[in-house]
């Protein structure tokens, strides 16, 4: 083999076992952040769809950064400094954390182009989280190697979760 094809080879093992080891719990966990934030964004000032995308991406990216740290500090480095290398890793397996909250953003950030009011936006915007919770967690389920059947079962309980949260807003009345 070259040392063109061993390179090549070394990077193709390198992205297979970065797809095998994928987490996706950033992405349930993003998407129940971003539905919570619809749900409590209650009361919005004068541009109230551009003060609720900035809270959306705002809340994704603190949250981002938050987990980076956790893992950077916490128990997992405690014993060593962390390297670029290791600093990149995190930050990328924590970003599903942000990828969450574009879809409802979009979503709020649309809204007037399909004639909705700022009512029907959040709606929308709740709807567009809660089925990328599911579909965070059955994609979760599917590269973990889970049958057809767990993979209900996962996507079942964030649906579960999702209409908790659902539900809180009809509770809250906003």
């Amino acid at each position: 083999m070259s040392g063109t094809e061993h390179a090549a080879a070394g990077r193709a093992a390198r992205t297979a076992e970065r797809r095998a080891h994928a987490d996706y719990t950033g992405g349930v966990y993003g998407s129940m952040l971003a539905a919570s934030v619809i749900v409590g964004a209650g009361t919005l000032g004068s541009f109230p769809r551009l003060e609720l995308v900035l809270l959306l991406l705002l809340t994704g990216g603190v949250f981002w950064i938050a987990h980076v740290h956790a893992q950077l500090f916490g128990a997992r480095l405690a014993q060593r400094r962390p390297d670029r290398r290791v600093v990149l890793r995190v930050c990328r397996e924590e970003w599903p954390i942000v990828k969450a909250a574009l879809p409802p953003a979009a979503a709020v950030a649309v809204s007037p182009l399909l004639g909705l009011g700022l009512q029907g936006a959040l709606w929308l915007a709740l709807s567009v989280a809660v089925a990328g919770q599911v579909g965070w967690s059955a994609a979760a389920a599917r590269r973990a190697g889970a049958t057809w059947r767990l993979m209900a079962v996962s996507a079942s309980v964030n649906l579960v979760l999702g209409l908790v949260i659902v539900s809180c807003k009809f509770w809250l009345k906003h």
